[in-house]
């Protein structure tokens, strides 16, 4: 009887070894980080001009008019470059609330007119009266970006009317007609008259190519103008129509550091922790500090874009 041998046990092969990815080298890795920076501050510029600029413009309002509305309940609104106690009047302060019915639009209106400012909403040249008082009152507003609460201001009718609360009354004026550069200045006002005129850009959408004017006269009773320690002309560039902030370039240079900071670190964590644990991270980190920056960036554009 023949006994036949057990087979042989199948030979146990040796893992082969897994051959390591090589690091990237420190060029490449600053490249990444440049796309990633830029990506982030175009995102973040898109988003500021658009959806972003929009709510926050919302909420400023909302803010500044429950503000505003306590101040005229309390009778310390202002009524004039200083406050009720005496201290100069802060530039971003609600000073007034903005009505035109024939546009749908409420508005509260801010002290002052630089880019910052009229990103929460229309704002009050500071070297011209109060609405409301003799003489000509200014409201700059943005025609596009963070609300574009001034897009439509062209389009008003003549006889138009225009409402303005501040902390003395509210002041009604009537339009009289809309001014584009080069178009002649309206007639002088007489004694202890008012004119109110709202001014913002005129072009394409987001390319600001001139200025828009909307004149209105006072048919409401003059109010008394309080004592104005500074005189007309006294604002610097970045307050008038389309001016820009040249100070806010400190703000864009941090937020930017920032941004580059966290940018070269998801470039490290992505060869040392992986992609997705790492993007997962990283993404909202890089948004965030992409529409800081860029949103610091907008006060270098034209105030009425």
């Amino acid at each position: 009887m023949t006994v036949l041998a057990p087979p042989a046990p199948p030979a146990i092969r040796s893992p082969e070894p897994v051959a390591e990815r090589p690091a990237p080298a420190p060029g490449i890795a600053l490249v990444g980080a440049a796309l990633c920076v830029l990506a982030a501050l175009l995102l973040g510029f898109a988003a500021n001009l658009t959806i972003v600029g929009h709510l926050q413009h919302a909420r400023d309002q909302r803010t500044a008019y429950d503000d505003l509305r306590a101040e005229l309940a309390m009778g310390t609104a202002p009524v004039g470059q200083t406050t009720f106690d005496g201290k100069p009047l802060e530039a971003g302060a609600p000073m007034a609330l903005l009505r035109i019915p024939a546009l749908g639009l409420k508005q509260v209106v801010f002290e002052g007119t630089t880019s910052g400012v009229l990103r929460s909403g229309p704002g009050h040249r500071r070297d011209t009266p109060f609405p409301g008082q003799a003489g000509t009152s200014q409201i700059l507003g943005r025609a596009w970006g963070y609300g574009g609460p001034f897009n439509d201001v062209a389009r008003l009718p003549v006889g138009a009317v225009i409402k303005v609360t501040t902390g003395q009354s509210t002041a009604e004026y009537r339009v009289t007609g809309i001014r584009r550069d080069g178009d002649p200045l309206p007639a002088v006002l007489g004694t202890n008259k008012g004119r109110l005129t709202l001014v913002t850009a005129t072009g394409w959408a987001y390319t600001p190519s001139g200025v828009v004017r909307v004149d209105a006269d006072l048919v409401s009773e003059t109010q008394p103008s309080p004592p104005r320690p500074r005189r007309a002309g006294w604002i610097d560039a970045a307050e008038k129509p389309l001016g820009t902030e040249s100070g806010a370039w400190m703000s864009v240079y941090l937020w930017s550091q920032a941004l580059l900071a966290a940018a070269l670190l998801t470039v490290w964590t992505h060869r040392r922790w992986g992609r997705w644990q790492t993007w997962i991270t990283a993404v909202p980190v890089l948004t965030a500090l992409g529409v800081a920056a860029s949103g610091a960036a907008t006060c270098l554009l034209p105030n009425l874009l």
